[in-house]
């Protein structure tokens, strides 16, 4: 759904805090910062998780998945795909 390192570039993007984030989601703060602390995809509550990215969703943020295309037009950040020495 979400990894760690996701949701700290999509503060990163809107620069705001994990305080403002929980604010923004209606999530409480320990549950942001154990949310990034973790490693990998974020797990909890599938009702947490969700009003976290809605939250991201509506300040402008879009997640994209692995090997998913960006539906939108605007700028962004995310991982390639690296390819093995001499390939």
């Amino acid at each position: 759904m979400i990894t760690a390192s996701q949701m700290r570039a999509a503060r990163a993007l809107l620069g705001v805090d994990q305080r403002q984030l929980a604010e923004m989601s209606g999530v409480s703060l320990p549950t942001i910062q154990r949310m990034e602390a973790s490693e990998g995809n974020v797990r909890g509550v599938v009702d947490t998780l969700t009003k976290v990215i809605e939250a991201l969703d509506r300040a402008g943020v879009e997640l994209i998945a692995e090997n998913a295309e960006s539906r939108g037009g605007g700028r962004g950040v995310r991982f390639k795909t690296l390819r093995p020495e001499g390939g």
